[in-house]
């Protein structure tokens, strides 16, 4: 991991360390900012109607970047996102709904969605804007299930340390409204889905669950997931996982664009950090598994050391697998960067933020949160024992007590975690 050494010295404190890194998460969300970036990926425009629905973290403001730019477009439609992210979006309907277990709203929104779509002419453009979040706030259970069901399940899924795409299967099966339905419904009018993605990999198919995407794994077997789920899935739900799904016909005049991506953030992000005098190193946007171990493999990055000072990004979603004892409040985010601190034991010369680019991290309503050389010292200072609290999930706690949460609000977009390690040299510690 050496990087070449600089040809001067640079001057760091924990002050401008903090804000170096807090700066480049702002900058990987203004990559994926749809007010800056959505214009330019639009299609052209109907002759006929244009409909916009979707759903997701990202949809209202997505939604609202469409009604800006095409002012001159015969437009209406319906978006759906989590409580608290809704923003005015001009002639589009914005409904909000439950994140991360459905509720009622979610599906009311998805028979609106599913309405609104429904005979379209050729001439028609059904655009739909899908990004992270939208899988629980569009939920219209498949026949057969009840909305009872699909909250059961959503609770298993997010207990089950399964990765995003696994999950979303799960939801797919289970839907009347995504792997594709949506996509079916909206048929004969053109489709065009605009997606934020927060998946690694970036498969549309799994971003929201695919909606407007024919589901590749219509035919995948999943008892192994129904055995991980266990006793207490619901009977209903068992048998639908272990029927193949219905195929989707794919539509002749669809087409599918991905407007933001977590590389395109990482992306950014090394852009801002050499302009900081930092080397960056991108470690991929599609890091995965259990969020205390990539924070013990990150410390081992760290220890080999730097010539110069250097900074790790990296994005993807990791997972944390809850037990029986009580969760604590916390986030896969804090958890990491927890994990780090107590790995590197106090080392000097590195601080690190972790946060989700939605704003939203687990239970703690924080994006994430930031460690310094002295985390686990302060933390000490005032009676925390930071192992302790990372070994009961509660790390969020912790990092809200000593103030290095990271709090951001709804950023309304989404390209999955973000994640900074700025290392420095021996010879530039302060």
């Amino acid at each position: 991991m050496m990087a070449a050494r600089a040809t001067t010295r640079s001057s760091w404190t924990d002050p401008t360390a903090r804000h170096a890194l807090r700066n480049l998460f702002d900058v990987a969300v203004a990559s994926a900012d749809p007010s800056r970036v959505l214009g330019r990926h639009l299609p052209s425009k109907p002759v006929g109607r244009c409909i916009v629905v979707g759903a997701g973290k990202a949809a209202a403001s997505m939604a609202a970047a469409v009604d800006v730019a095409w002012p001159d477009v015969d437009l209406s439609g319906t978006v759906v996102v989590p409580y608290g992210y809704a923003m005015p979006a001009g002639r589009i309907t914005v409904r909000e709904a439950a994140h991360p277990v459905p509720d009622a709203a979610s599906e009311d929104a998805a028979r609106i969605i599913l309405k609104a779509v429904d005979g379209l002419r050729p001439e028609d453009l059904v655009l739909v804007l899908i990004s992270g979040g939208g899988s629980s706030v569009m939920a219209l259970p498949a026949e057969g299930i009840t909305l009872a069901d699909k909250q059961e399940v959503s609770r298993l899924l997010l207990a089950s340390g399964l990765d995003i795409r696994t999950m979303n299967i799960v939801r797919r099966r289970l839907s009347a409204i995504k792997g594709g339905k949506l996509l079916t419904a909206a048929q004969p009018a053109r489709v065009v889905t605009l997606g934020i993605s927060d998946i690694p990999g970036d498969d549309m198919a799994a971003i929201a669950s695919g909606p407007s995407i024919p589901d590749p794994t219509a035919d995948m077997d999943l008892r192994h997931v129904v055995a991980m789920l266990g006793e207490h899935l619901p009977a209903a739900v068992s048998a639908r996982l272990l029927s193949p799904a219905l195929a989707i016909t794919p539509c002749p005049d669809h087409d599918a664009r991905l407007i933001g991506t977590p590389a395109a953030a990482l992306d950014a992000a090394a852009a801002a950090a050499r302009t900081m005098g930092l080397y960056p190193i991108l470690l991929g946007d599609d890091l995965e598994g259990e969020s205390e171990a990539l924070g013990q493999e990150m410390a081992a990055l760290v220890r080999r050391g730097v010539s110069m000072p250097t900074v790790l990004l990296s994005g993807g979603e990791t997972t944390v697998t809850l037990t029986n004892q009580s969760p604590g409040r916390g986030g896969r985010n804090t958890e990491f960067v927890l994990s780090l601190a107590c790995a590197l034991e106090g080392r000097r010369g590195v601080w690190a933020l972790a946060g989700d680019t939605d704003g939203e991290d687990g239970a703690s309503k924080a994006a994430g949160a930031m460690i310094a050389p002295d985390t686990i010292d302060r933390s000490a200072a005032i009676g925390l024992d930071a192992h302790a609290y990372l070994a009961k999930h509660d790390s969020a706690t912790l990092f809200d007590v000593i103030g290095d949460l990271l709090v951001t609000g709804p950023t309304r977009t989404n390209v999955n975690d973000f994640r900074a390690v700025l290392v420095l040299p021996s010879e530039d510690q302060p």
